[in-house]
């Protein structure tokens, strides 16, 4: 399967609701308003970010796969989902998922970026698989990316000019580039990642 960047990006506004004053688009900005806020916020007190880092990314990849599988609402409480359900294995799945991506970082920048893409699917997997444990979901997100990370980082490099006109808005513009930008790449994941196996089956056949 062969998709391109424009057609996931449109994948994206079409489910927002195709324009960024749609109920989807907006809502969908709250929900990155708020993550990103309750980590700022988290900044200023010690480890506080490592606690909440890996819950958050958990809920947040619950918002966008609901929207990217279809549903035409946005529950805001779905990013707290790991706070009732899955908190210990999200928060060390974030743990290890930063620790990781640092090490890496350490051999000079271009290895950890490289490690973040091979990571970056692991809260959708733990969405998704039942085995939700840390080293299952780093090392799923590791194998299924292989041939897939450049993808992922050419789709975040198309966005570039929709940060720069954000910037040329006051900076305000760039909210309304966050969600859309998010949920493309769960387009991504769905397009790409999730199904991965069926798909390498069906093939084979």
């Amino acid at each position: 399967m062969n998709v391109t960047n424009a057609e996931l990006r449109f994948r994206a506004r079409k489910q927002l609701g195709g324009n960024i004053f749609a109920t989807m688009w907006l809502m969908t900005m709250v929900v990155c308003i708020i993550a990103g806020a309750i980590l700022g916020a988290a900044a200023y007190i010690p480890f506080a970010v490592l606690i909440i880092y890996g819950p958050l990314e958990y809920g947040l990849s619950r918002v966008l796969s609901k929207t990217a599988r279809g549903s035409d609402r946005v529950n805001v409480g779905d990013l707290f989902a790991a706070f009732r359900e899955n908190f210990g294995r999200a928060l060390v799945l974030g743990l290890l998922e930063i620790l990781f991506v640092f090490l890496w970082s350490l051999l000079f920048i271009i290895p950890g970026i490289v490690k973040s893409y091979a990571y970056s699917m692991c809260f959708y997997i733990q969405q998704d698989s039942e085995n939700k444990n840390w080293s299952y979901c780093l090392k799923e997100s590791q194998r299924r990316m292989k041939g897939y990370k450049m993808k992922l980082f050419l789709l975040d490099l198309s966005f570039i000019g929709w940060y720069i006109l954000g910037m040329l808005c006051f900076y305000v513009g760039i909210l309304f580039v966050e969600p859309y930008h998010q949920q493309a790449r769960a387009n991504f994941y769905e397009t790409y990642i999730k199904d991965q196996d069926a798909g390498d089956a069906a093939s084979a056949e």
